[in-house]
């Protein structure tokens, strides 16, 4: 049975990704006006892969401290939303959407 929950405290997202064996990673990448933006991402080990490497920047993903990735979750005023865990199917929402 799959059930969808929503993470908001720190402990419990870094919890959650390292229990999936996730890093956190950061996108940069270009809005509508040319500025770049951070867009969070997480990185998972493939499923029967060899050890996981460290995100890098030919996957267009940067590794980030989980201090800095939890600021700009903060700062962008996100949650992450477990849809699926055994698919390790995700998404980032809006904290505001929650109430």
């Amino acid at each position: 049975m799959n059930q969808t929950c929503t993470l908001t405290g720190h402990r419990d997202i870094q919890n959650w990704v390292a229990e999936h064996q996730g890093l956190p990673a950061i996108r940069r990448m270009r809005n509508e006006l040319g500025e770049l933006q951070a867009r969070l991402a997480l990185k998972f080990a493939k499923p029967r892969a060899a050890p996981m490497s460290t995100p890098t920047l030919d996957d267009g993903l940067s590794p980030v401290s989980w201090a800095a990735w939890l600021a700009e979750l903060d700062r962008q005023h996100l949650a992450l939303k477990v849809i699926d865990a055994t698919q390790l199917a995700f998404e980032f929402v809006e904290r505001k959407d929650l109430n």
